[in-house]
């Protein structure tokens, strides 16, 4: 037998569980409400480890999602370091680390993704670090105190942010990534050009084309060797090699997982299991923004808004997730990219603006279709562009000239 049960059993401890538990009391839901998260902190805004948090500029209760009474006044039961260690979706029981089975009404997985950990030689040593919590970017900020230089793995949001970060605080930061320039593989050799000269205006040394074969250093790490032959001196590393959703527990309940390696869920963000919902970077979702194609997206402003849907769900409400995935990086001080999407595949980049004076939007076009909108500096075209995907029209070859043309106004392109 159970030795408890709830009413909606919320699996992880991120923003989506958290604006879930929100949502589920904010909109009349009075069941009981339990949150389990392995991590030993309250949900907390995770872009914030690359950035803020990083450089020392904000405290650790500045990252939380809300203050750590909010959880006990709304009644809600949070427990932080404990996992769900099985999930039997007939039974609706959950067997917990803790030793508690709970038995559950409804319930939603939400257990994120995993960083990708590289198996090289050296890997063992020393001051390699991974980021993905609030104790990994301790453990940087720490590691980082004496070092002067520091390598970052990988041309991505990680590598990008951190290096941007690090640099702001006085360390030397080199880059060595496959790609030939930062970010090109979600937003195209143009745009990613521009952030790398960006990095490297304010002292960031990028290597393109170029990976890791192995770290060398005793016990601690000294330098990192590419395959190119490059021996780069760094006192500390951290690796920014990507994530993979964290579906094992999923798995071994018997949900379906899709093409994109996610938990496969309806336009309602319930799985192939009724009663069981998905949320965040294991969701993949038919988005009827996006023709019904699966869409699954790696990043917290997703998987806050995932939280909303699936708690209205949850309580009956029968809705689509018809919000337009929306995501943004941070270099420091030193500009923001915007971006709404996803376009996983483009045939056409419009520009709009200027790379030279460091404002543009590029529009992503799939046979004349917009499917994308990166910003720099200019976020007003963002409503825009939701409005135009959302639309799903073709433009003819006035309509994509109209998107270049600043003269032209973009309430007026349908």
């Amino acid at each position: 037998m159970p030795d408890r049960k709830v009413d909606y059993l919320l699996i992880g401890g991120g923003l989506a569980s958290a604006n879930c538990a929100r949502w589920l009391r904010g909109s009349g839901g009075d069941g009981t409400v339990m949150l389990v998260g392995r991590e030993p902190d309250p949900p907390y805004n995770r872009p914030n480890c690359s950035k803020g948090y990083l450089r020392g500029e904000e405290a650790r209760e500045e990252t939380f999602f809300r203050p750590e009474e909010w959880w006990s006044e709304q009644e809600i039961e949070l427990l932080t370091r404990t996992s769900v260690m099985a999930l039997d979706p007939q039974a609706r029981t959950a067997k917990l680390s803790n030793k508690q089975e709970v038995a559950f009404s409804k319930a939603l997985i939400a257990t994120g993704a995993n960083v990708r950990r590289l198996n090289v030689d050296g890997c063992e040593l020393e001051q390699i670090h991974y980021l993905r919590t609030l104790g990994n970017a301790d453990a940087i900020r720490e590691g980082v105190t004496e070092a002067e230089s520091v390598v970052l793995i990988g041309g991505s949001y990680i590598g990008c942010e951190v290096a941007a970060s690090l640099t702001k605080i006085g360390k030397r930061c080199t880059m060595v990534m496959q790609e030939q320039a930062t970010l090109e593989r979600g937003f195209g050799a143009r745009v990613g050009s521009f952030i790398q000269r960006l990095l490297e205006s304010h002292g960031v040394t990028v290597h393109g084309g170029d990976e890791l074969e192995r770290f060398e250093g005793d016990g601690r790490v000294a330098k990192v060797v590419t395959r190119a032959g490059l021996q780069l001196d760094a006192e500390a590393v951290v690796v920014g090699a990507g994530v993979t959703p964290d579906v094992q527990l999923a798995q071994r309940a018997g949900l379906t997982i899709g093409e994109r390696g996610g938990v496969r869920c309806s336009s309602r963000l319930e799985s192939s299991i009724p009663g069981l919902f998905a949320a965040g970077d294991i969701c993949e979702y038919d988005s009827v923004v996006h023709a019904g194609d699966p869409v699954r997206i790696e990043h917290w402003d997703v998987a806050f808004n995932h939280g909303k849907t699936a708690a209205l769900n949850m309580l009956g409400q029968d809705l689509a997730h018809e919000e337009i995935p929306y995501f943004f990086s941070v270099l420091a001080d030193w500009g923001e990219l915007e971006y709404v999407g996803p376009a996983y595949e483009w045939d056409e980049e419009v520009m709009r603006g200027s790379l030279e004076e460091a404002s543009f939007t590029n529009w992503y076009l799939k046979d004349g279709v917009v499917k994308a909108a990166l910003t720099f500096g200019r976020s007003d075209d963002l409503d825009h562009a939701r409005r135009l995907m959302r639309d799903g029209r073709q433009l003819d070859e006035r309509g994509r000239a109209a998107l270049h043309d600043e003269s032209v106004d973009l309430a007026t392109l349908s």
